[in-house]
C-alpha cells in the first residue's frame, strides 16, 4: 500500500475560495458554497492523498502560441529546479477545475476556479518573481 502524501493549502488557494464565496452569495446560490467545502474535503484530498498523480499534466498540453510555450518552458525549468518528478496538475469537478502541484511527497492546492472563469494566473503563484 502507498503511503499517503500530505495536503497543503496555499494562500492563492484560499483566495480563490474566498472569491467564490463572494460570488455564490451575490447570485444567491444558497447552499453552493458548502458543498464545494464538502466536495474538497470528502472527495478531492482524500483522491489526491491516495492518488497525487490522478489529474492531468498541465505543461503536457499543446499549445497554439508561441508566447504560450515560451511560459511552459520558463515554468518546467522551474518545476526541474524544485525536484525530480515536480508537477503541476489539474484535477476536474463537476463545476470547479483544482490546479495543484506534487513536489516529493506533498500536494500544493494552488487554485480552484469554476468552469465559466476563463484562466489562471500561474506567474501569481510563485512568490520570487
Amino acid at each position: 500500500m502507498r503511503a499517503r502524501v500530505e495536503i497543503r493549502v496555499t494562500e492563492n488557494f484560499e483566495r480563490n475560495l474566498e472569491e467564490i464565496e463572494r460570488f455564490l452569495v451575490e447570485v444567491d446560490a444558497h447552499g453552493a458554497f458548502d458543498s464545494l467545502l464538502a466536495d474538497l474535503a470528502d472527495e478531492v484530498v482524500p483522491t489526491l492523498e491516495r492518488h497525487p498523480a490522478i489529474g492531468r499534466d498541465l505543461l503536457r498540453r499543446s499549445s497554439q502560441a508561441a508566447e504560450t510555450e515560451g511560459r511552459i518552458e520558463r515554468l518546467a525549468a522551474r518545476l526541474a529546479a524544485i525536484g525530480e518528478g515536480a508537477s503541476i496538475r489539474e484535477f476536474v469537478m463537476a463545476s470547479y477545475l483544482v490546479l495543484y502541484t506534487r513536489i516529493g511527497d506533498t500536494v500544493h492546492l494552488l487554485a480552484i476556479r469554476h468552469h465559466r472563469q476563463l484562466s489562471f494566473d500561474l506567474g501569481a503563484l510563485w512568490l520570487d518573481r
